[in-house]
């Protein structure tokens, strides 16, 4: 199987911790990271993808809004000059410990982190990403 995430989403399973909109987002991005870590291959795609499937029903859910299509693009930007393979749309990758290690390393640099800037939860990923990454859900063996 393949898990489709839009670019912003590649920053934010960096930082995942199990804190999330609701129980339904949080036990989906532990089957998600889970998946991630094992190895499955990720399909970057625009717009909503398997990581807001429990929250895109709910009312004020933000997924089709212009500045989370900004942060997209930015993140994907960010992503493939770091990693120098393509983050954007129709986007095939999978994640190795070499490549999370890379991106977690400019994550905490704060290098690669233009898609974070206004979202609700960065405040939280700066204290997990400066922190060394405790507790993080995303792991990867290969």
């Amino acid at each position: 199987m393949t898990i489709r995430l839009r670019p912003h989403h590649l920053l934010c399973m960096l930082t995942y911790v199990g804190k999330g909109y609701t129980d339904a987002f949080c036990t989906n991005f532990d089957a998600i990271t889970a998946r991630l870590g094992a190895g499955e291959e990720i399909l970057v795609v625009a717009g909503p993808d398997d990581v807001c499937a429990p929250v895109e029903t709910l009312e004020g859910h933000h997924c089709f809004e212009t500045s989370i299509v900004d942060r997209d693009a930015k993140a994907a930007a960010s992503v493939t000059a770091l990693l120098g393979i393509p983050a954007d749309e129709g986007a095939r990758l999978t994640l190795s410990a070499e490549r999370l290690a890379a991106l977690r390393t400019a994550f905490q640099a704060r290098t690669i982190r233009t898609a974070c800037a206004d979202c609700e939860w960065s405040e939280l990923c700066d204290g997990i990403a400066d922190a060394g990454y405790p507790a993080i859900r995303l792991t990867a063996s290969g």
